[in-house]
């Protein structure tokens, strides 16, 4: 598979050209991690998108005490930090690698530098953040 196919299989970037797909993907690198991998720390700089294309993840947070509630568990087509592409905040969660994992990762830099010389992209890709962003709310008790 093509890495703008896998890119391609993320509904954040399901409105995107075939070109802009590939643009991007030439901005990806394949990470693997290990099963009990900390993919990414609560708390620590959001700096990338992950998308998984082998294994399953657990998104964990912090709970009280010195305990971590399971928020999510997440596999190959799957994605995360996602909000990493957009605003370096803190992390929202821990994601833990639960099996053998492979993901292909976009940092923001990589993505912001696209996006100053095709802005169309992000415009292409605020109906779907605003589409998830309406069922986060939508699921919301």
């Amino acid at each position: 598979m093509y890495p703008e196919d896998v890119l391609a299989s993320a509904s954040l970037f399901s409105e995107l050209s075939r070109k802009d797909l590939k643009r991007l993907a030439s901005a990806t690198i394949t990470r693997a991690y290990k099963k009990g991998d900390t993919i990414v720390k609560e708390g620590a700089d959001a700096v990338a998108f992950y998308l998984i294309t082998k294994g399953r993840v657990n998104v964990m947070r912090s709970g009280k005490g010195d305990g971590q509630s399971a928020l999510a568990s997440l596999g190959p087509g799957e994605f995360f930090g996602e909000m990493a592409l957009l605003d370096s905040y803190p992390r929202s969660a821990s994601v833990v690698a639960s099996e053998d994992t492979e993901c292909v990762v976009l940092s923001r830099f990589d993505f912001m530098a696209e996006l100053r010389s095709n802005p169309h992209i992000a415009v292409q890709m605020l109906p779907v953040l605003s589409r998830r962003l309406r069922k986060l709310q939508q699921d919301m008790p």
